[in-house]
């Protein structure tokens, strides 16, 4: 089965060799070996964070190991009007796509306009319009490339007061910077476009409410994602990802497993 977004030159396999592609970010053949199709994760601090002990994208990486490389490009505190800047820098038109890329934003898009995280606030139509400029580039970048739209998660407001007071004490804001309900509808346009666009969702606002106690079950301060939010996180992104045809086990191993390779003649492994 040929994986969507591999490269389309490919070398011709040897025993214990998966194929290799002899592509450049040019189109040259012969120039650089890509061994490995690449996995990148486009998104705000819950994507950069995602690295952490214990993290969905380092759990990714696991689940890819020797299959292929997971590339985190998270910001934190990013919306994605701030993201349409790095998109051509992240994402270049000429040179190998990624297999599949992770669209994680909306969390702080959804700030709420007069409270104190409104620098970051995008309303809520533009917020949609954003998401389709970078899915519309992607697909420029790859006809084949799996893109994977992920909603913002839920807001735990209580846990949000609680973390605001342990930093700032009485000068802590009297209102709520995020509510669940406006990230919910932040939510509702993430789903809705990607219908739209025919491609991948994964609603994890839905399906963190879905458990009892998800406030603080998934949600470390409100907002950001404890070890059981990441779990949740990672589960479902391999799911959305084995769906779509890449399925680790069907993947080769970029180089033959040590068991393979003679102890005598270990270049006969790698003919």
């Amino acid at each position: 089965m040929t994986m969507p977004g591999f490269c389309p030159s490919m070398a011709a396999p040897s025993a214990g060799h998966p194929p290799i592609c002899l592509a450049d970010a040019s189109g040259a053949a012969g120039s650089q070996d890509m061994l490995r199709p690449r996995l990148v994760l486009f998104g705000d601090s819950i994507t950069e964070q995602s690295f952490r002990p214990g993290g969905w994208g380092a759990a990714l990486a696991n689940t890819y190991s020797r299959k292929a490389d997971v590339v985190v490009r998270g910001y934190g505190g990013y919306n994605s009007r701030w993201a349409l800047f790095l998109i051509q820098r992240i994402f270049p038109l000429v040179g190998l796509p990624p297999v599949a890329t992770t669209i994680f934003f909306g969390a702080n898009d959804a700030a709420l306009p007069g409270r104190t995280s409104q620098r970051q606030h995008v309303p809520v139509e533009e917020y949609r319009q954003n998401l389709k400029t970078i899915v519309n580039h992607l697909k420029d970048c790859s006809k084949s490339m799996v893109i994977l739209l992920i909603t913002p998660p839920p807001i735990d407001e209580d846990g949000r007061e609680r973390y605001a007071r342990s930093l700032y004490g009485e000068d802590a804001r009297r209102l709520p910077e995020r509510t669940n309900e406006m990230v919910g509808v932040y939510a509702g346009q993430c789903i809705e476009l990607a219908k739209e666009m025919d491609v991948h969702c994964i609603d994890i606002w839905s399906k963190m409410q879905a458990a009892e106690g998800w406030q603080k079950l998934y949600l470390s301060d409100g907002l950001h994602l404890t070890p059981e939010g990441n779990a949740l996180v990672h589960k479902e992104v391999v799911q959305a990802l084995r769906g779509a045809g890449l399925k680790p086990e069907d993947m080769p191993h970029d180089f033959p497993h040590h068991s393979k390779i003679d102890g005598i003649h270990p270049e006969k492994a790698f003919q």
